[in-house]
């Protein structure tokens, strides 16, 4: 009944931009992996920052629960109404506010995508460079604290929001940050947010830093006999301070998901894709030094290339490579999961991730992030099989914690969720605690996204 009074008084203000029809509902309650469906009461369609407000004061009047949507895109059940509720869907909130080229930052709408966003900057020589692989909302990137390929250059969302406009619980309107490059100014209110899954506020708003385009660009891939000498290769370049834009691994299998899903022609072995910004002598003199450094390690001989047409290819490849390995097992769902280590300890842990994988009866391929210690696994399950399930939800757990017995996380990049909550107390102790008294002063009634990131939540 205080749902359906909510949204009775939600479409006082956005008429027929609230509904309650089954196709919306089941649309956002699906999800990329594994979990269950999980459909909201309504979907609404707000246009403004004001909307918003006036949808979660709705909801906190009548004690219903409202989440956050941008694409879907979360790999651990993030945007799924998990108690029911409003989802507050921001399509039609994705519009580039503002761009400043002399100070290099825009502001954004948070339903705009990265590729919309760097589609828009064209014209200006600047980017936005935090890329998660999935063509992923802004808003819901700082939410999740999103990073990817390009992290070991240009940091994640942490490094790359300068400032947020921010709905509270009660629905008051609060501006965290500015466009100053640095600040004393009392706490960190955009770094709470950034990473806070949508549970102490609703982002509707954010300033972005912005990178100028690179004058050239190469790319290359190279193959390894083992996934030690690969990562080895990676140590080796960045002791070397060789500048890497991107550095990627993947794993025999995944190479041999890729040659299914895009005829890639790859051995069927460990392989690097690693990518270089700069001048045109500049990128060239990197990709020669890492060249040297493959060839020491026992690598084949790296190619690479300068060619738009072919690092594009070579780049929507890996930003396929969830769909490649769903291929390699078909009808399969997978239960994806990541977590980041020192990168001394990165060759170390998915070694014996990979040995762990292989003695299981189901198939992992494993890619990764590896300039930032961050590795995945895509554990592919048959749908609606308890007992692959639950090997996956084993092998996932030794994951974890094997990752934190090196000194790493549960999660490089893919958040907490629902499904990394059981390892919250091991890896931050009484910080936990804090967090859950950081929610309930902002959220006591636990209103948004509940079932997520904190205990009892």
């Amino acid at each position: 009944m205080a749902h359906e009074q909510a949204i009775a008084a939600i479409r006082e203000t956005l008429g027929d931009r609230i509904t309650t029809s089954k196709s919306d509902l089941d649309l956002h309650g699906a999800n990329e992996t594994h979990f269950a469906p999980m459909p909201p009461d309504a979907v609404a369609y707000p246009e403004s920052t004001a909307e918003v407000a006036a949808i979660v004061r709705a909801c906190a009047a009548h004690g219903c629960p409202v989440v956050a949507w941008g694409t879907g895109t979360s790999l651990e059940g993030h945007a799924l109404a998990r108690h029911g509720g409003v989802t507050i869907d921001f399509q039609r909130m994705k519009r580039l506010l503002r761009v400043s080229p002399e100070d290099m930052d825009c502001t954004v709408e948070p339903g705009l995508t990265r590729e919309e966003l760097n589609t828009e900057l064209r014209a200006t020589g600047l980017f936005f460079p935090v890329d998660p692989g999935a063509n992923a909302s802004l808003g819901g990137m700082a939410a999740t604290r999103a990073s990817g390929t390009t992290a070991v250059r240009y940091g994640t969302m942490r490094d790359n929001v300068l400032a947020l406009e921010v709905v509270l619980a009660d629905g008051r309107v609060i501006h965290t940050g500015s466009r100053a490059r640095k600040s004393s100014a009392g706490y960190d209110l955009t770094r709470l947010f950034i990473g806070s899954e949508g549970t102490l506020g609703i982002i509707t708003g954010l300033t972005l830093r912005l990178q100028g385009q690179p004058e050239a660009v190469s790319a290359g891939i190279c193959a390894f006999d083992d996934v030690g000498a690969a990562v080895s290769t990676v140590i080796a370049t960045i002791q070397m301070g060789i500048p890497m834009a991107r550095i990627e691994l993947v794993d025999a299998a995944t190479a041999a998901a890729f040659n299914a899903y895009a005829d890639a022609e790859m051995p069927e072995k460990p392989h690097l894709l690693v990518e270089f910004h700069g001048s045109e002598a500049g990128v060239a003199e990197q990709a020669e030094r890492f060249g040297e450094i493959v060839a020491e390690m026992g690598g084949s001989p790296f190619e690479w290339s300068q060619q738009t047409e072919e690092r594009n290819r070579l780049w929507k490849m890996r930003h396929n490579a969830y769909y490649a390995c769903l291929a390699s097992r078909p009808g399969a769902t997978a239960l994806v999961t990541d977590v980041c280590v020192p990168i001394s300890r990165l060759a170390e842990a998915v070694e014996e991730t990979a040995a762990d994988i292989a003695a299981s009866p189901i198939p992992g391929p494993i890619l990764g992030h590896v300039g930032d210690g961050n590795f995945h696994a895509a554990l592919l399950i048959e749908p609606g099989n308890a007992e692959e399930l639950a090997i996956a939800q084993a092998l996932s757990h030794r994951m974890v914690e094997r990752a934190l017995k090196l000194g790493g996380t549960a999660t490089g990049e893919h958040g907490v969720g629902m499904g990394k909550t059981a390892y919250m107390e091991a890896e931050h102790g009484a910080g936990w605690e804090v967090m859950s008294a950081i929610k309930q002063a902002l959220d006591p009634e636990n209103l948004l996204n509940p079932g997520k990131l904190l205990r009892g939540n």
